[in-house]
């Protein structure tokens, strides 16, 4: 096996916004902005390294099909070209990670952008625990969606939870690949004090939902590689006492966590109460329109959708008369892309997931390897209950991550 490796830009300033990026991402807009524009000043230069990075990374070629895809649902619909534009600007994480892979491919530069991750993860859940221990009043400059029953700091519950659960995953991962005990420690107790956070203090629904799907991935890759090292079975029956040990944790965390039983309980009797396009009012019934009245307007607009940017005009007109909330995407980024450019943005979609997996494989180490699957089942799950991709600050972290995981990796 050889390692495909691009030299790192001669600027130090490059590759160093990038790995601020991580950082920024979970604190800041308009840090990961500021960023985000030297990255791109840097990649002015290096035009043809970063097409020679495309060439050979099945990932990037993947996001930028995708991205393409998007860009060709600006030339047609009803939305004017200026508003598709917009549009097709929140999805321009997309076309960075290419970029992104060239300035985090030295060792050095990867390091660091792991540790800016970390930094900003703990920062969040050190102020997050003062205000939960009401030893911080909420402050002006943290989110509108904080409180003392809710304590987020820089984002929404669903963003941080979201990002948090992430950490804890990679925290864990970082714990079982420690050289030293002391150090496994470390990483250990970090991850247990954001799994109380996102558990017990933040009420995000889909960091639950993900934190699970990782602790599940985590349990299985970990156990999977024990199996082969010592040259053991390993198949059908294993997992299932997996899914049986995970939905065993579910159950004690219900039990456990009053602020978790009560979301989830919250959910089963909105769903259950339920009525097409009568579901204003509570979050889940909204979400439940929001699903339904994109599904018609798939069915209407199965081949090409109603163009990059249509979605908003196309679900008022579609839920016009009706009770439903209008809202500007579905909350599933499924959804979003096939109602825009149709079947085949979905089927992208799931493309770019599908490389990411099978492209892990090859990275240089278990760690690169079970952390970039991990990123694939945490936005395929994102990806169902919002329009993850659309969102600014999960976008970017799915494309500053995914350069992270893939800039390193092997080929025949």
């Amino acid at each position: 096996m050889l390692t495909f490796r691009l030299m790192l830009p001669r600027s130090s300033w490059f590759w160093a916004s990038t790995a601020l990026i991580g950082l920024a991402v979970p604190i800041s807009t308009a840090i990961s902005n500021v960023c985000l524009a030297a990255v791109l000043l840097g990649g002015l230069f290096y035009g043809r390294a970063i097409w020679q990075m495309v060439k050979s990374q099945p990932v990037a070629q993947a996001a930028w099909l995708l991205f393409g895809a998007l860009w060709l649902g600006t030339l047609y619909g009803a939305t004017p070209w200026r508003e598709a534009m917009g549009l097709l600007g929140k999805y321009i994480d997309l076309a960075f990670i290419p970029l992104f892979m060239l300035m985090l491919s030295g060792e050095v530069a990867r390091r660091w952008a792991q540790r800016a991750f970390f930094a900003a993860s703990g920062l969040i859940l050190f102020l997050s625990y003062l205000v939960g221990l009401k030893l911080l009043s909420v402050q002006h400059w943290m989110t509108t969606f904080s409180a003392v029953d809710n304590p987020v700091i820089f984002h929404s519950h669903i963003t941080q939870n979201n990002m948090m659960a992430m950490a804890i995953f990679l925290a864990l991962l970082n714990a079982r690949e420690a050289v030293s005990n002391k150090l496994r420690w470390v990483w250990a107790g970090f991850a247990s004090l954001a799994l109380f956070n996102v558990l017990f203090m933040v009420i995000g629904r889909t960091g639950y939902l993900i934190l699970f799907t990782l602790l599940g991935w985590l349990a299985w890759a970990t156990l999977a590689r024990y199996a082969q090292r010592h040259g053991k079975t390993w198949g059908i029956r294993q997992a299932m006492l997996i899914v049986i040990g995970m939905m065993a944790v579910i159950v004690l965390a219900l039990q456990l966590s009053p602020r978790l039983h009560e979301r989830v309980s919250a959910v089963v009797s909105e769903y259950q109460a339920w009525q097409p396009n009568h579901g204003e009012g509570t979050s889940t019934g909204e979400r439940l329109d929001f699903y339904y009245n994109t599904l018609q307007i798939i069915q209407q607009h199965p081949l090409v959708g109603v163009g990059t940017g249509g979605f908003a005009a196309a679900f008022a007109q579609q839920t016009a008369g009706t009770a439903a909330k209008k809202t500007p995407n579905p909350h599933n980024e499924y959804l979003m892309m096939t109602a825009q450019i149709g079947l085949a943005g979905g089927l992208l979609l799931l493309f770019l997931f599908y490389t990411q997996w099978r492209c892990a494989p090859r990275l240089a180490t278990p760690y690169a390897q079970d952390a970039a699957r991990g990123l694939v089942l945490a936005y395929m799950v994102n990806c169902s209950f919002n329009s993850a991709l659309l969102d600014h600050a999960d976008g970017l972290f799915f494309a500053w991550l995914t350069a992270l995981l893939f800039a390193d990796t092997r080929h025949d």
